[in-house]
């Protein structure tokens, strides 16, 4: 009796188990370009995971897989997701050149205060421009954010004047950052971040420009022996990067509507504050990482107006190739311009 009063309460606790160990009703599946151990997967996006999935009670699940794990490089991002390859990507529009042109003002020289006030100033900037809306028509934009202001790292000597620039192979994430760097007389690489470090090491590039959160990922301080900072008098920096957390269009249109809701308190402006926020903090590891390794310097204000006025043709130049694209330039460039000034007071 004994032995058969033990075989049904196991029996129950299996039947249990089995319950609460059910799978998830959606399953989605999120591809990007850095490794696991980065801080922007391990951390911010490691707890968006779990706050979706926390919300939905269990019925939707991420699966986060880094490091291109899936297959390709990070340019194809777009398209893996858009033809319904994977579910949700995390990239930077300016890996596909061209393809989302007027989301990139954000991308042109000295359109940057810190992360967290940028990144709120880009979501609203496509929340409020059309013609940037429609760059995104073939998938589902979740949110839009920045990284800080971009530093320019360099092995030997490191990059204080305008004139330092002269002739340096620069690794750049995007055309208005290469056409910048080409402004200042560098030679601008373009090339996805994940290739940079190997180009540093065997002599391909001269330096890179990144955010100092990336460093401890790549062990960029292992790489390079100087890294410049640089700030205008009104707080703003050379350069960042747009980043875009995108999900399949007819995936995201396929949930009922109390998955679509999850999803949807889970995109916006206040997670494109989140993103900013988690990537403003973030610069702090990295900056401790380089003053351990390397030298960290801040280029004078001189030099820095001496930059600004060589780079100003840049943002003339991408408001002619809009004009060209149908799209009213000079009200994008001031649309991004107003709203920055906006959410940096």
């Amino acid at each position: 009796m004994m032995k058969k009063m033990a075989a049904f309460t196991a029996a129950v606790a299996l039947s249990a188990g089995a319950l609460t160990a059910q799978a998830a009703d959606v399953t989605l599946k999120m591809h990007t370009f850095l490794p696991p151990q980065a801080p922007a997967l391990s951390k911010f996006f490691a707890g968006w995971i779990e706050s979706i999935e926390k919300a939905s009670n269990g019925r939707m699940e991420v699966k986060l897989y880094g490091g291109m794990s899936l297959g390709g490089k990070p340019p194809a991002l777009v398209d893996q997701v858009q033809d319904g390859f994977v579910d949700i990507i995390w990239t930077l529009p300016g890996y596909t050149p061209g393809r989302f042109p007027a989301i990139s003002a954000f991308e042109l020289p000295f359109m940057v205060t810190d992360a967290e006030q940028t990144s709120q100033a880009l979501q609203a900037y496509y929340e409020q421009n059309e013609a940037v809306q429609k760059e995104f028509a073939d998938m589902h934009p979740l949110f839009f954010w920045t990284h800080d202001r971009g530093v320019v790292y360099s092995k030997d000597e490191p990059y204080l004047t305008l004139a330092d620039f002269e002739g340096k192979k620069i690794r750049n994430p995007s055309r208005p950052v290469g056409s910048a760097l080409e402004a200042m007389g560098a030679t601008p690489v373009g090339m996805p971040i994940p290739e940079m470090p190997q180009a540093l090491s065997k002599g391909v590039i001269d330096g890179t420009v990144i955010p100092f959160e990336i460093v401890p990922a790549l062990r960029v301080h292992e790489l390079v022996d100087h890294a410049v900072e640089m700030q205008s008098e009104d707080g703003r920096g050379l350069y960042t990067s747009v980043f875009l957390l995108g999900m399949n269009k007819a995936k995201y249109e396929s949930l009922d509507a109390e998955l679509k809701k999850v999803i949807d308190d889970h995109s916006g402006m206040a997670w494109a504050q989140k993103g900013g926020e988690f990537f403003k903090n973030a610069e702090n590891v990295g900056r401790k990482l380089i003053d351990e390794k390397a030298q960290r310097h801040q280029m004078a204000t001189a030099e820095v107006t001496k930059i600004q006025k060589a780079t100003a043709g840049v943002a003339t130049a991408w408001i002619d190739e809009m004009n060209g694209k149908g799209m009213d330039g000079a009200a994008l460039v001031k649309s991004a311009s107003d709203l920055l000034d906006q959410y940096s007071k």
